[in-house]
């Protein structure tokens, strides 16, 4: 005991004075070696290592997900785009207009109503083909199987071909 008091005063004697009075041993002081010292560090330390490696990893694997899908956006942009072109390219396939040198007018008509939607007023598709009123009757007559005509809704007096 006599040697704590020895050593505990010799501390003290080094402190300023007004320290010297409120500084009081109240626990023992510990001596490590650096081996267990370095234990010490390494186990605090190797979790948090690990887990910042784990975010790098991750925070790369967000990247590349980020780039991949900045690229399906573009791509998906571009097949739209393409979508559209198909879309147009095929109305432009179902407008069928009727060729000039077509040899039967009935497939003729056809033609022409398919490329109005499937209906047009009787006399808009004979001024079409050129035809005169008798002929265009005789047509008419011949293609009951595919071609319906009807009155007109608004106006009785003109008739309105569809295609069955």
């Amino acid at each position: 005991m006599l040697r704590d008091s020895i050593a505990t005063e010799s501390i003290y004697g080094f402190a300023p004075v007004a320290q010297q009075a409120d500084v009081q041993p109240s626990e023992p002081i510990f001596v490590l070696s650096s081996s267990q010292l370095q234990d010490i560090i390494s186990r605090a330390v190797l979790p948090l290592q690990d887990e910042i490696s784990q975010l790098k990893v991750t925070v790369a694997q967000q990247g590349e997900d980020i780039a991949a899908l900045k690229s399906t956006e573009r791509l998906n942009f571009d097949d739209i785009r393409d979508l559209y072109t198909a879309i147009g390219e095929i109305e432009q396939r179902q407008q069928i207009k009727p060729q000039p040198l077509q040899k039967d007018r009935g497939e003729i008509l056809r033609a022409l109503l398919a490329a109005n939607g499937g209906k047009m007023l009787a006399k808009d598709a004979r001024q079409k083909m050129r035809l005169d009123e008798a002929t265009f009757s005789r047509l008419l007559e011949v293609s009951q199987d595919h071609i319906e005509k009807k009155s007109y809704h608004f106006d009785r007096r003109q008739s309105i071909l569809i295609i069955k």
